[in-house]
């Protein structure tokens, strides 16, 4: 296994455990850290894409990362006091 391979692994188990996590309602969906943990784990998939390119992969990690960073903004945005 090549060391891409592992970090992609990491990604997996990244967005794996934030999802059942959620389901497990140990974690909700408006919790920065779901979004941390999934923003996290597209970027270490998208990171062993480059080794070994994967086009809809790739793709799917992209959106993941995207709307992981939107959901995480909106989520530290509520936390912070209104001004």
């Amino acid at each position: 296994m090549s060391a891409a391979d592992l970090v992609g692994l990491v990604g997996v188990v990244l967005i794996l455990s934030a999802y059942a996590l959620l389901q497990g309602g140990r974690l909700a969906v408006r919790a920065p850290l779901y979004s941390a943990m999934n923003l996290v784990g597209s970027g270490l998939i998208l990171f062993s894409l480059t080794v070994d390119f994967n086009l809809p992969s790739a793709i799917i990690e992209g959106a993941w990362t995207l709307i992981s960073i939107y959901g995480l903004a909106v989520a530290l945005r509520k936390r912070t006091p209104e001004s």
